[in-house]
């Protein structure tokens, strides 16, 4: 057992301030049973808590590390836009440098904006989608996270899974009644909600990899096919690629599936570490964006230089190491996978380029019902056997583990290890 004695102090001081102690819900660790770690430092594959114990890190930040933790690029980057100031409230070129390179390696985002957060991105995107088509209603499927916007936070309903429920307090009834839910991977009940629908859809929004009920595999044409109807149905199709853009390929999920939307949503990896997000798609719906257009849209640290140029730096990184780096990391997620399932059985990994989880349950879950059949026991106790060995893997059976370029062999061996000791050592209640 890792000595935590200056977690534990802090954390009893975090909870006197903020709801949980953690600014964000899953930083608590209270799904697994445990206290968070504060962290003092990071480095590579590693992170350092404030009691000196260092871990191998698959967070990653949830997504954005693909190159590990201070990247020597990307922090010089940054140092050398602070000496120029830190924030404008003005245009400066790097803005546009970057919007340049999204859209040529994007080629979805024929204009973008970009903003502070993902959730800024896909609030934004949606209302652009409603604001070009003149239409309220959107359909958004079960278990993809699209950030903590009222009318996004719903859930599928009791009584029939087209009828949401918002499943966080503080959102009436009206903010969500235009939110239809659908099961990721069905496309016939995707097409009857439309139906029953018609010409009232203004976007559908999905991830076309989702990454936040785990990792989930889409069908084989499942992507394509929501394509044609979005096409039969003039819905604007919205790729919520905050997690993939630049994770899944170099051009993301659009050109891992080869499915073009209408809008993509992106952040993370963009912004090298530092707060960013973006929403782009065709001239004609962005073109509807004040100042030329009637749908707003504003942001006090949208582009904000630090951030742009962490991401300038990372981009153009990938666009240098892109011939080796998706081959090198998603051999090393691969190693992973095949390293435990050869030795444990019980469990399924999903698994995509560098992303990958570990499911406590016999099937592959093909959408969000089938995760939430997962057994979370076994994974918290899975979780707090590995942490205490120094391995940092998301608190969550809900979350993505992300391979980076940092990692090196023998952390996967390492990791290997004591996953396949926990999964066989282990005497896990059901």
């Amino acid at each position: 057992m890792k000595n935590i004695k200056n977690s534990k102090k802090v954390f009893k001081q975090a909870l006197k301030y903020m709801p949980g102690g953690v600014n964000s819900p899953v930083r608590s660790f209270s799904a697994v049973k445990e206290d968070p770690r504060f962290i003092k430092r990071s480095f590579g594959a590693y992170i350092e808590d404030i009691d000196n114990n260092i871990y191998i890190d698959y967070i990653s930040s949830f997504g954005p590390l693909i190159f590990g933790h201070g990247k020597k690029e990307v922090i010089n980057a940054a140092k050398k836009a602070l000496d120029f100031g830190t924030t404008y409230g003005a245009c400066h070129m790097k803005e546009v440098k970057l919007a340049k390179i999204i859209s040529k390696l994007m080629p979805s985002m024929e204009m973008l904006r970009l903003t502070s957060s993902g959730t800024e991105a896909t609030m934004s995107a949606i209302r652009a989608a409603r604001g070009f088509t003149g239409k309220d209603k959107i359909i958004k499927f079960e278990g993809c996270y699209h950030g903590h916007i009222d009318h996004l936070l719903v859930s599928a309903g009791s009584g029939a899974s087209t009828f949401g429920e918002a499943f966080s307090k503080g959102i009436p009834n009206d903010f969500i009644k235009n939110t239809l839910i659908a099961n990721f991977n069905d496309l016939s009940q995707v097409k009857k909600i439309v139906d029953n629908n018609k010409d009232e859809i203004a976007a559908i929004i999905m991830e076309p990899i989702p990454a936040n009920m785990g990792l989930v595999l889409p069908k084989n044409n499942f992507v394509q096919e929501i394509r044609k109807i979005c096409d039969e149905n003039q819905i604007v199709l919205i790729f919520d690629e905050v997690i993939t853009g630049f994770r899944a390929s170099l051009g993301g999920a659009e050109q891992y599936l080869k499915v073009k939307p209408d809008m993509s949503c992106i952040g993370k990896i963009i912004g090298g570490g530092f707060p960013i997000g973006a929403f782009g798609g065709k001239k004609e719906i962005m073109q509807n964006i004040s100042p030329i257009g009637g749908v707003y849209h504003a942001g006090t640290l949208s582009g904000n230089p630090v951030a742009v140029s962490a991401g300038l730096a990372t981009l153009n990184l990938l666009l240098h190491e892109n011939r080796f780096l998706y081959e090198d990391i998603e051999l090393k997620a691969s190693k992973l996978k095949e390293n435990i399932l050869s030795e444990v059985k019980g469990i399924c990994i999903n698994q995509l380029g560098s992303m990958l989880t570990i499911f406590f349950t016999d099937n592959s879950p093909k959408n969000f019902d089938d995760v939430k059949k997962c057994n979370f026991k076994k994974f918290g106790k899975f979780f707090r056997f590995i942490l205490n060995k120094g391995i940092m893997f998301p608190p969550s059976q809900f979350e993505t583990i992300f391979v980076s370029s940092a990692h090196t062999e023998e952390d996967i061996i390492k990791t290997s290890e004591i996953c396949i000791n926990a999964l066989k050592n282990l005497e896990i209640p059901n």
